[in-house]
């Protein structure tokens, strides 16, 4: 004798089985595009969540193309006023560039301090295994900052006359 879910009860089922487990690797990196044998062996550990995608809206099914109702309005909105938007840049150029010198004065900063990491060592400072881990921790944050670097660069070409 089988015993048979309703329906009701039945399509939850189907999507729970289908959910993938997530993972949080290094940072805050986190993934469902890994299996178990692959999650532990980059190190990353599952988290007590699921990642399950919803159906699409009732209003982008009713229309079909995939949008919904208010977005095809969009254009018939006013647009911003051409002073009030250029102030918008303006003040956006200004953030981006503040954030670029910080992100520059950081970087110079772990630049000095991978340099005295690395040079030799003196009577009474931590032992090399110490200093090649710390080493290795600012080297890291070193490539983050030179990818931050990068990306508030490209940030800064997308608005008139910035650097490229």
């Amino acid at each position: 004798m089988a015993l048979a879910l309703p329906a009701w009860l039945a399509a939850p089922a189907a999507a729970w089985a289908q959910a993938r487990p997530v993972y949080r690797c290094s940072g805050n990196l986190y993934t469902d595009a890994l299996d178990a044998a692959e999650a532990r062996q980059r190190g990353c550990s599952p988290i007590d969540a699921v990642l399950s995608l919803p159906a699409a809206p009732a209003a982008a099914r009713a229309t079909g193309s995939g949008r919904p109702a208010e977005a095809a309005s969009s254009a018939t909105q006013a647009r911003v006023d051409p002073a009030q938007q250029r102030s918008r840049d303006e003040d956006k150029r200004r953030i981006l560039e503040a954030e670029l010198a910080a992100e520059q004065q950081r970087l110079a900063a772990l630049q000095r301090e991978l340099d005295a990491v690395l040079a030799p060592a003196r009577p009474g400072e931590p032992l090399p295994a110490e200093r090649a881990s710390r080493g290795q921790t600012i080297k890291a944050s070193i490539e983050r900052s030179q990818a931050d670097l990068a990306a508030l660069r490209r940030e800064l070409a997308k608005t008139a006359g910035g650097p490229g």
